[in-house]
């Protein structure tokens, strides 16, 4: 059986996907009726880079979603791939939304109008320039958060995205104040993000909280295929508790290495990984090393 992964913010790039758009129909259309539900120009973000949108939160969301559903409507659509043969998906933060609509479990109406919302609430969720994001390499989550207790740090793990590699998110003045701090304490790098505020942390509280009754509304659809949730690593099969876990997913860390330690658990071996470039199977990569690792994000990727 078949993984599918899904890639979240920090994989854009511009002109992604525009060889799928250009030579496959499906694709192209899976563009336009994207554009229709949100009433967002995203092939002109994408392809054109109309005013450096790419990497304004409020379109990188819908952006890379509409890139990575591209790109699965032309696997299914000109190859053999039968998405029967797919046990489980997932996808870090927005692209556990990704996994939910390719998996048949979110129409993708419902899909694009939730993550257009999303993208809004988490760049209008703090003060610009006052949150933000920094990337941790060279120690794990445990040794991460051993540090900000020691330390006294008003600082959160943000994303825990390998052995070696840990987003951590807060006030920027504190994130500065902690550089130091953190290479000291066996940390290699210490690289600040291009965000626009603290996700995945407390700081997104509010903006969750609007989230949430949306999320309750959004109708989903029963099937086979289980999804492992970015906010327990657990795997789940019933949208209801889907649904709880998406709703807890935005003020709290993504479990990314857990996640990918539990299809390890599950004695899962094919994955691949569907999305503008190729973080997630990097990151797999230095998680586990049993996976045999698929990227699509290029049209000669899709010969299976």
């Amino acid at each position: 059986m078949t993984t599918i992964v899904f890639p979240g913010q920090g994989s854009q790039s511009q002109g992604m996907t525009k060889d799928f758009h250009d030579n496959f129909q499906i694709s192209k259309l899976a563009f336009e009726e994207i554009e229709d539900y949100t009433k967002i120009d995203i092939r002109n973000i994408i392809f054109n880079n109309d005013k450096n949108k790419l990497d304004l939160t409020q379109f990188t969301q819908i952006c890379i979603f509409a890139s990575s559903y591209a790109i699965f409507k032309a696997l299914l659509n000109e190859t053999n791939f039968e998405i029967e043969k797919t046990n489980i998906m997932m996808g870090h933060s927005l692209g556990e939304y990704t996994a939910l609509t390719c998996s048949g479990k979110l129409s993708l109406k419902d899909c694009s109008l939730i993550l257009k919302k999303r993208g809004e609430l988490m760049s209008n969720s703090a003060p610009p320039n006052k949150t933000g994001m920094a990337a941790l390499i060279g120690q794990n989550a445990n040794e991460v958060y051993h540090i900000i207790n020691e330390n006294e740090l008003n600082l959160e793990i943000a994303n825990d995205n390998s052995q070696i590699q840990i987003v951590i998110s807060g006030n920027i003045n504190e994130l500065e104040k902690s550089k130091d701090i953190f290479l000291k304490n066996n940390i290699k790098r210490f690289v600040m993000l291009n965000v626009s505020a603290a996700f995945h942390s407390k700081i997104m509280s509010n903006a969750q909280n609007e989230l949430s009754p949306l999320i309750d509304e959004l109708n989903f659809i029963e099937n086979d295929i289980r999804i492992i949730s970015n906010y327990d690593a657990k795997v789940y099969s019933d949208n209801l508790s889907i649904k709880k876990n998406l709703q807890n997913q935005m003020a709290n860390k993504v479990n990314w290495t857990k996640s990918v330690k539990k299809l390890e658990e599950l004695g899962e071996k094919r994955i691949i990984e569907i999305g503008p470039n190729k973080v997630l199977s990097g990151l797999i990569k230095r998680i586990s090393g049993s996976f045999d690792i698929k990227s699509i994000n290029q049209i000669n990727d899709i010969n299976l």
